[in-house]
């Protein structure tokens, strides 16, 4: 399947300041298929180390870091030449060995021809448990996600929607013959996700049972990786905080309060186990910044977010809603439908390279992400219906006055002037493509 991460590989592979490159990503979303596609392709020959299918592998990297050592004991385990410029040397699942990791800045320094890949999962838990000697500066980092929506209309055989709808212009709006397909893939997309697996399993056999099927094993596999790999003393409440975040998300301001997971439980007692998974890819975490002013990291309180899963597919069979309850949205559906509309979007915004922030003055008013662009800031609203009167957003412009602004809702494609904003309106299903409209 087509993943848009391999035009980012390509650039490394030919880029003059190439280090070792690390490929992080949540559990299950594509990391070696989309690697082991790029060595085909882009490489005479690829070199593939498994360090959690192979328990010998390991034992290569604890004598020492001489790389054409590690190298030569690599070609005799695998029974293959390494040629630097010819291969693709791709060691999977590197958080299982923590000598893999540092022999990367001897890589960097000693090899520097040589193409190296490394993939992992949960390689922020490992560094922390382990106590790693991380190669800072010695390495380049992709992270991959869930496939995103574009990707999934590209999966589901209509890659001329995208072609189409990538240059629409903005004074046009999206005639039905384009916009009906794309809303129904998008409801699809709410119940079926990015998760490879499940995409496939769509893709081959167009049922709901099967996809669930699928969603539900990857999250029994994930609640096997809290026993694996978490301390015993933080299962329990990596368990509780997991199982909270749906109900969460649908509360009237979706605020993360830690009195909700479990009652009687305080943050501090839940804090290690919530970044847990975060480290882990699971969840996301939203900041407030109060302040919309650059950089908008340093404005952003630790102490007051939302969270949010990974992948939008697990994040409703997980709620345990129906595909039916999504295909016919039903009125008892309106609550859980805005939050699913934000995780969506923000899912969204992560893989087109933005890292957003939502923005609230006092309990007033509130905008639902905020990202950096350039020079200035953006704000987005995200509507879950075609009701697009939004009296924070206007609020926010009108006090900040950002050159741009979108409104994400079920509405048309077209734009308008909010206070000094160019506000742009963007149906769900066209949110792949905001950079277009403000090039």
């Amino acid at each position: 399947m087509y993943r848009e991460i391999i035009n980012d590989l390509i650039k490394w592979k030919d880029s003059l300041r190439r280090k070792p490159l690390l490929l992080t990503g949540v559990r299950q979303c594509g990391k070696t298929y989309i690697v082991n596609e790029f060595g085909k392709n882009h490489f005479n020959n690829i070199v593939y180390l498994n360090f959690e299918e192979s328990e010998n592998a390991g034992a290569i990297f604890d004598y020492d870091f001489d790389v054409n050592r590690i190298i030569g004991e690599i070609e005799r385990h695998e029974g293959k030449e390494i040629i630097p410029g010819d291969t693709l040397l791709f060691l999977d699942e590197i958080q299982n060995c923590p000598r893999a990791i540092t022999s990367l800045k001897y890589f960097c320094e000693n090899m520097k021809e040589l193409h190296v890949v490394c993939a992992g999962s949960l390689l922020g838990i490992a560094i922390k448990r382990e106590q790693v000697s991380f190669p800072v500066g010695k390495v380049n980092r992709l992270e991959l996600y869930p496939m995103s929506f574009k990707e999934f209309v590209i999966a589901s055989g209509r890659k001329e929607l995208i072609e189409t709808l990538s240059n629409w212009q903005i004074d046009r709006p999206v005639p039905d013959l384009y916009l009906v397909p794309m809303k129904k893939l998008l409801k699809e997309y709410y119940i079926i996700g990015g998760m490879p697996e499940a995409v496939q399993t769509w893709v081959d056999t167009h049922n709901y049972s099967e996809v669930e099927e699928v969603h539900k094993e990857i999250l029994r596999d994930y609640a096997d990786d809290f026993s694996k790999h978490a301390p015993l003393s933080d299962v329990p409440k990596i368990r509780w905080i997991w199982d909270s975040v749906p109900v969460q998300l649908a509360k009237e301001n979706n605020k993360f309060v830690f009195s909700h997971v479990k009652q009687g439980k305080r943050s501090a007692e839940l804090e290690d186990a919530l970044q847990w998974l975060t480290d882990a890819g699971m969840i996301s975490q939203l900041y407030l910044a109060e302040k919309p002013e650059l950089p908008l990291s340093g404005f952003a309180g630790k102490t007051y977010f939302k969270v949010y899963m990974s992948d939008i597919g697990l994040l409703r069979t997980k709620s345990q809603i129906s595909p039916e309850t999504i295909l016919n949205e039903t009125d008892l559906y309106i609550r859980y439908k805005g939050a699913f509309a934000e995780n969506y979007v923000l899912n969204e915004l992560r893989s087109i390279g933005k890292e957003p922030y939502f923005w609230r003055s006092g309990n007033t008013a509130e905008v639902d992400f905020i990202y950096e662009d350039h020079e200035s800031v953006m704000p987005v609203e995200v509507k879950a219906a075609d009701n697009t009167q939004a009296k924070s957003y206007k609020q926010f412009c009108k006090k900040y006055e950002p050159a741009f602004g979108f409104k994400i809702s079920e509405k048309n494609i077209g734009s308008n002037i909010c206070e000094q904003t160019k506000t742009i309106s963007l149906p769900h299903c066209l949110v792949w493509n905001m950079d277009y409209y403000i090039q």
